[in-house]
Parts: C-alpha cells; structure tokens; sequence
C-alpha cells in the first residue's frame, strides 16, 4: 500500500507537460533578456576589442566554469556537443565580421529572420509547420521591420550576417533534437569549449599589448559578458529547448530587438520613438499569437500543402 502512495505522490510531484513548456518559455525569454543587455553595456566599452579577442575572452571564461561538467562524457554526447560547438563557433565568427561593415539595426532584422528560417527548416526535415507559427513569425518580423530596418544597399558584412541566422537556425534545431537526450550542464560544457579553442587560435594573430590593456581596463564588461552573456545564456538555451520547439525559441529571441531598445532607451538615453512603439506592439502580438489555441490557426501546412 506505501508503495503504491508512494508511486502517486511521485506522480503528483512530477511537472506536467505544460508546466515543462512555461518553464521553456521562461528560459528563453531569459536569454533574450540577457542578450539584450549586452549591446548597452558594451557599446561604448568594448570598441577598441578585436573581435576574435573578445569572443575567444567571454567563452574562455564561459568554458572555465562549466569544466567540471566534461567529466563521465561518452561518444554520443562529445559527437552531439562537438556539432553543436562548430555550429555555435560558426555563428559568433559570421557575426563578429559582419557586424564590423554593417549597420547594428539591420543587423537586428536580418538576425530575427530565424522566426521564418527555423521554421521552414523544420519543416523540410518533416516537422509540423503550424498556420499559426506562420502568422506569429510574420508578425513579429513586420514589427522587428519597422524597428530595425534602415534605407541602404547590402554589403558583405550584411550577406554575413544572413549566414549567420542561417546557422544559427540549423544550431537551434540541432539543439531541440540532441537536449532532450544528454545532461544540460555536460552539453553546454562541451559547446563552450569547442568554441573557447577555435575562437583562441582565430584570436592568436591580434593579440597584442594594446588588446591585453583593454581586457584589463574592461575586465568587468568582459566577465559579465563571458559569465552571464555567453554561460549562462548557452546552459538557459540548451534548457529551454528541452521543453519548446526550435521555432517557438526563435519566435522569443524577437524580444531581443526589442528589449535592447528598452535598455538603450533606459542606460543610453537613447530616443525610442513611435517606430519602436510599434514594432514592440507587433512582436508582442506574435508571442500571443503563438500561444492561443484555436481549431482555425492550428492547422498545419507541410510543403504548402494544408492538413487539418
């Protein structure tokens, strides 16, 4: 009999379905959170960093934390958090050179593009393509639009850029399919590592004096970033995406945009506007339009083909 109340208790112990998908969101909506702090805090900073300085610093120190995580690692893992790694290292390096050239706000729009890439990424590998995934990604990226997007032809620095979310798309799906199998903490170890060597021997041809008294005189940005901005929002995204698809986490890291603005607006004293009044209005009518349950907007398209 004690074991039977046992085996209920347990049962009433363990999250439901949904509170397992709230707690997803909650993660995500974090990493956005997180990320857009970033751009406030470092923009006047970090300017005299060399790019790939600055990325082999944060995810050294990223890495260095999460050591104790490689121990009791196996072949499955190491070959899911080695991808993972190249993927995420092949990100931050398109990002970091393009960002040189183009403009920071068309960067922004051209990074929220992932609400469509993932998607329809998903859906070539035989993931449910829902109606309403379509509408809250058009939402929000007429909204990421009206706030980001500036007149100007594109150059390379943008074309790099669209490689980036390109990559980055593939790194979340590949993540919504390896997360649910292996211990967060070990997955995120080996992803920050992989990236904390590659981007050290891309960095070895900059370092220099000058490069090692800015890390001094910005040794705070730097931990922030690399504790806070790169680990923590590396193991938050891993778990997050335990528990949400790949396109519902690209539907939240619209917020980044967004919340950068609030935070620019807040510690910048930068001006936020009617266009960013209204691009925040639409990426917010997204979110709620992703999460409303309806006979009508959950209908699901595979190839443009309608299946109800």
């Amino acid at each position: 009999m004690s074991s039977i109340y046992n085996m209920e208790l347990d049962d009433c112990i363990q999250p439901t379905q949904n509170a397992l998908h709230i707690r997803g969101i909650i993660a995500i909506a974090i990493v956005s959170l997180i990320w857009a702090t970033t751009f406030p805090l470092t923009k006047d900073a970090v300017t005299s960093f060399s790019p790939a300085v600055l990325t082999a610093s944060r995810f050294t120190i990223a890495a260095a934390i999460f050591t104790a995580y490689l121990r009791s690692l196996n072949v499955q893992i190491l070959r899911d958090g080695i991808v993972l790694g190249l993927l995420l290292f092949a990100c931050f390096a398109f990002q970091a050179i393009g960002l040189e050239t183009a403009n920071a706000n068309r960067g922004g729009f051209i990074f929220s593009l992932n609400v469509i890439i993932v998607p329809l990424l998903g859906a070539l590998f035989g993931q449910p393509l829902l109606l309403k995934t379509v509408l809250a990604a058009g939402v929000a990226l007429t909204g990421i639009g009206i706030m980001c997007w500036e007149n100007g032809s594109l150059g390379m620095g943008d074309l790099l850029l669209f490689g980036d979310t390109f990559i980055y798309g593939v790194y979340m799906l590949v993540l919504q399919e390896t997360a649910q199998r292996h211990s967060t903490l070990s997955l995120t170890a080996i992803q920050l590592w992989i990236v904390a060597v590659l981007s050290t021997i891309w960095a070895v041809p900059d370092l220099s004096v000058g490069q090692f008294e800015t890390l001094s005189n910005n040794y705070g940005i730097v931990l922030y970033l690399g504790l806070v901005g790169t680990a923590g929002t590396t193991w938050l995204e891993t778990i997050g995406q335990q528990w949400i698809s790949a396109s519902e986490a690209a539907l939240l890291c619209t917020l980044d945009p967004v919340l950068t603005s609030v935070f620019s607006f807040w510690l910048l004293g930068e001006k936020f506007g009617v266009r960013g009044l209204i691009g925040t209005a639409l990426v917010l009518t997204a979110l709620i339009l992703s999460q409303s349950k309806s006979q009508y907007i959950d209908r699901k398209f595979i190839f443009g083909a309608e299946n109800v």
